[in-house]
């Protein structure tokens, strides 16, 4: 069987800036069966400026009216909030896993609430602080690369593999970070740590630009996993991702995608995220092992659907097998239709009727 894909229901900011919305947004992953429910942590005035214009996206589901930072600022978890939702997805037996967009939110996920891994957004991997904080926090992390060319992936690669092979007073420069990712044990941390994901930051995102393959492409370049954050609608394109070899499955949900807000449009409501969860789960059974020998639900069935040799009429004994009365007809419990050719020419050591199947050896 396949390796198990890891599914992370993003709940990101569709809690709206309410706990109980939040908790029911647990609760949704929970039981969809997906293996994370992850967040965002971020301090609205240290990642957004009074400067910064809305998406388009974001003007299309909550207007124009307000800033990009005003509207931010709603959708902010606190500490003791972040505290109360770690506690509840663990009763509810699913990781919690949180993006931080800032510094000091990526040293609150470690080491307030000493989380196993850290998801690095893909508006992020050009932000140089940030990485390096990252690739020393000694977290495994998934890397989501939306917007980005396959040298920008490189580069973000450098950077953490700079960070986790260096001390933190080494200076980054691009000659050292080039080091880093070509040594060997730079490579070799990142293999440890690091997993991409292919992302098209678009919400939602047109199927035309989604680009599957390029999946491949950074399997290919960087040996690392690859996985898929969907942004598309539906839940198709996720699925095809995981029988393409995604090793890991990230889609944005909500309990009600008509709620405002600017995520919930381009969201999974509960029934297809469970769906979604289930028809990954049936992919990955379905992708097997790769090695083509029958399956144990078939083997019934090769002597039912296969043929043997057998006579066209009667054949008495001595008479040379030909074309002319010889043939092949199911069931397959006798001399195997491969072997037609082999017995041309042979004398029949028996009689046979017509329609009776031919003797082995």
């Amino acid at each position: 069987m396949s390796q198990s894909v890891f599914i992370i229901a993003e709940a990101g900011v569709n809690h709206n800036g309410s706990m109980d919305l939040a908790r029911q947004l647990i609760d949704v992953a929970a039981t969809a069966g997906a293996d994370a429910v992850k967040f965002q942590t971020f301090r609205s005035e240290a990642v957004i400026s009074r400067a910064a214009k809305k998406a388009e996206y974001q003007v299309t589901n909550t207007g124009a009216a307000e800033s990009q930072l005003e509207m931010v600022r709603k959708l902010e978890l606190g500490v003791e909030e972040h505290r109360i939702l770690i506690e509840y997805a663990r009763s509810r037996n699913i990781r919690f896993l949180s993006t931080p967009f800032d510094i000091e939110s990526l040293r609150v996920l470690v080491d307030v609430f000493n989380l196993p891994q850290l998801k690095i957004p893909s508006g992020e991997i050009t932000n140089l602080p940030l990485l390096l904080a990252a690739g020393r926090s000694g977290r495994p992390l998934i890397v989501s690369t939306g917007m980005a060319t396959l040298g920008e992936v490189e580069q973000t690669l450098m950077a953490l593999a700079f960070a986790m092979s260096t001390s933190v007073g080494a200076r980054p420069t691009m000659a050292a970070m080039k080091a880093a990712f070509l040594s060997e044990s730079g490579q070799r941390l990142l293999k440890e740590r690091v997993s991409l994901l292919h992302c098209t930051t678009e919400y939602p995102a047109p199927v035309a630009d989604v680009n599957l393959k390029a999946m491949s492409a950074m399997r290919i370049a960087f040996g690392l996993p690859v996985g898929y954050s969907d942004h598309t609608e539906g839940i198709h394109v996720a699925v095809a991702a995981a029988a393409l070899g995604a090793t890991i499955i990230e889609k944005h949900f909500t309990t009600d995608r008509t709620l405002p807000g600017p995520d919930h449009v381009a969201s999974l409501e509960p029934a297809e995220l469970t769906a979604m969860v289930g028809a990954i789960r049936d992919i990955e059974q379905a992708l097997g092992n790769g090695i083509k020998i029958p399956a144990p639900s078939e083997v019934k069935n090769i002597t039912v659907a296969r043929k043997s040799l057998v006579a066209v009429q009667d054949i008495p004994k001595g008479t040379f097998f030909s074309a002319e009365n010889l043939t092949t007809k199911r069931p397959g419990t006798g001399v195997c239709a491969m072997r037609f050719d082999e017995f041309l020419g042979r004398p029949a050591l028996r009689n046979y009727q017509a329609d009776e199947l031919i003797d082995g050896d």
